[in-house]
């Protein structure tokens, strides 16, 4: 009897186990309704030029070659209406060359705003209408979920996170 009283009381001595369990429910909805937007991007005027074994003239001809390169010219409104271009001649007779010219007319600068599905005189534009319609979103709480996005240019997102942690 005395064993099982000594048994009885090392078992009473012993540590309980602790732990800590923390659970944590999360849910969200995100709906979203685009407004109109118009993105549009300008090109700058550009002109280069390059050779070897030429000799360049804007203004006179061939023997009296001003060895100008040339240019952009007048700008109105931002733009080079047209590039000053010049004429290549070979320097010597049968030798080799090579020469390379090239002009990019950039989009004339534009003070108002554009109209949604509109075209202005840029070169690159993108147009989006605004969202239809109204999309809709419900989370139960067992998780449960109904997303409804509308119509064009409309979302529905929605998440739910379930945590355990245990310590």
């Amino acid at each position: 009897m005395k064993k099982a009283l000594i048994a009885f009381g090392m078992l009473m001595m012993a540590a309980p186990a602790h732990a800590d369990i923390t659970h944590k429910l999360s849910s969200s909805v995100q709906l979203t309704v685009n407004a109109a937007a118009t993105q549009v991007e300008r090109i700058g005027n550009t002109y280069s030029v390059s050779g070897n074994g030429v000799s360049l003239d804007v203004a006179g001809g061939a023997g009296s070659e001003d060895l100008n390169v040339g240019g952009l010219g007048t700008l109105s409104s931002g733009v080079a209406s047209s590039a000053v271009l010049p004429t290549a001649y070979q320097t010597t007779d049968g030798a080799s060359f090579s020469y390379t010219q090239s002009f990019t007319q950039g989009d004339a600068l534009v003070t108002t705003a554009p109209t949604v599905g509109a075209v202005s005189a840029l070169s690159t534009q993108t147009s989006t209408a605004a969202g239809t319609g109204t999309p809709a979103g419900t989370i139960t709480t067992a998780g449960a979920m109904t997303l409804t996005a509308a119509g064009s240019g409309t979302s529905a997102t929605g998440q739910f996170v379930s945590e355990i942690t245990v310590r």
